[in-house]
């Protein structure tokens, strides 16, 4: 019986090369997450059953891996954020607050696979959580590091697309539609899935009146953040609701904050489209896109939420926080054929000692190498010399090291440059 060896549908298996190109964009997001203090935890993929649900159930419920072990009821968790809940309460005693922590780890969610969506993923999370209160300026530094991800990752133009939670709540509520608050947040969610005339049909179909026309001018309510904040004020006049007015203060506060950390304002701006279809979150929310892949949706999002660990303790601990679907990104971007995958090993160097008699001499200079943090490789097959350097062509190394006992009699180590067949001395290479 021939076993099947195709892996599970909506897991991602990758080539090398590919594999490579992962995880160099993994390294960059670690290393921004690190930049900005952000601290590494790993939690556990198995936890609890009753500790994931305790913030979650309806459809979470039906897209976790639940099983049992004895008398435990477990399951692979589903996200990052409920195990770091978790962790902050398990901890509280023993962490220093505003706690700004960091995690890069595989999720699973048992969800219906397609095209770009996975039931194994990578999520690239950073959460900042205070005790009791924590200051808006960690908003705009969530997106700062989001912004400077981006940037590196060079992916081409993008936009940051920021908004407050209370100005919509607001907004609704200062016109007297709190009853159907979730369906009118729900349409706005959508509005970009959907054509402006179903928009207002919909809309129409809530029966809200002449405030149908007040929602559809809000969400379009564009420009420059000046623009947008002063036409928001302007709004404010005849909403008259607090949450609005505080909102919006959040909203400009979170802007300012941006430009003082050097994101250049043309790759954000304020958009009362974005409410995140989450209802944990409370104040700031923003998406990220990439301009010239609009079809990718949002490849980062986050925000604002007033308490993580609610379930978990009875201390106060809002947050904010951003995450990356890096499995779901690089999917798309591969798929849409804007990664390079080239011949690239972890080894720079590769040494091929042509018998059984040059194995000590090739393993002491891969040791001297490897002490000067220079990656290498001997090559222990017995490969004639043509079929070595292909193999070192075929592997990507930089410069290969063929030793002989002529090498070896007369001391002569000498490695050639892969790309443009330079030569250079053993002695050359340790002192680059």
């Amino acid at each position: 019986m021939k076993i099947n060896t195709k892996p599970l549908p909506g897991m991602m298996e990758l080539l090398p090369e590919e594999q490579l190109e992962f995880n160099r964009i993994m390294a960059i997001i670690q290393k921004n997450y690190e930049k900005f203090g952000f601290t590494p935890i790993d939690t556990p993929v198995i936890e609890r059953t009753e500790t994931l649900l305790a913030k979650a159930g309806g459809e979470t419920e039906k897209q976790i891996y639940r099983f049992s072990k004895g008398d435990n009821d477990l399951s692979l968790r589903f996200d990052l954020t409920v195990p770091t809940a978790r962790f902050v309460a398990e901890n509280f005693g023993q962490l220093q607050f505003p706690f700004k922590r960091s995690q890069i780890g595989k999720v699973y969610r048992g969800e219906r696979a397609q095209r770009g969506r996975f039931r194994e993923f990578y999520q690239c999370d950073i959460d900042v959580i205070g005790r009791d209160k924590l200051s808006i300026s960690y908003d705009a530094e969530v997106i700062a590091v989001i912004y400077n991800i981006f940037r590196e990752l060079n992916f081409g133009d993008f936009t940051l697309r920021i908004n407050n939670r209370n100005i919509t709540s607001g907004l609704i509520e200062g016109l007297g539609l709190t009853e159907k608050s979730a369906e009118i947040m729900a349409l706005i969610d959508r509005a970009e899935k959907i054509s402006t005339e179903e928009f207002s049909e919909q809309l129409t179909d809530l029966n809200l009146g002449e405030k149908s026309q007040i929602i559809s001018d809000f969400i379009r309510i564009s420009g420059s953040a000046e623009d947008v904040i002063c036409e928001l004020k302007n709004l404010s006049q005849k909403i008259k609701n607090q949450q609005f007015e505080k909102g919006i203060e959040e909203l400009s506060e979170v802007s300012e904050l941006l430009k003082m950390m050097g994101v250049e304002e043309k790759y954000f701006k304020l958009d009362m489209l974005i409410v995140r279809g989450l209802d944990y979150y409370t104040g700031t929310v923003f998406e990220t896109n990439l301009n010239n892949f609009k079809e990718i949706g949002s490849v980062s999002s986050g925000g604002r939420y007033d308490n993580l660990s609610e379930y978990y303790s009875k201390e106060e601990l809002p947050g904010v926080g951003a995450s990356i679907g890096l499995t779901r990104l690089f999917w798309c971007l591969r798929d849409l054929g804007l990664l390079k995958f080239s011949k690239r090993s972890t080894a720079e160097f590769l040494i091929v000692p042509m018998s059984k008699n040059e194995l000590q001499k090739s393993f002491e200079i891969a040791g001297e190498l490897r002490k000067e943090g220079k990656n290498t490789e001997v090559l222990l097959e017995d490969f004639t010399m043509k079929k070595s350097f292909k193999f070192a062509d075929k592997r990507g190394v930089k410069y290969t090291l063929v030793i002989g006992e002529k090498e070896i009699s007369e001391n002569s180590f000498i490695f050639k440059d892969m790309e443009t067949g330079e030569k250079l001395e053993l002695a050359e290479i340790l002192k680059k």
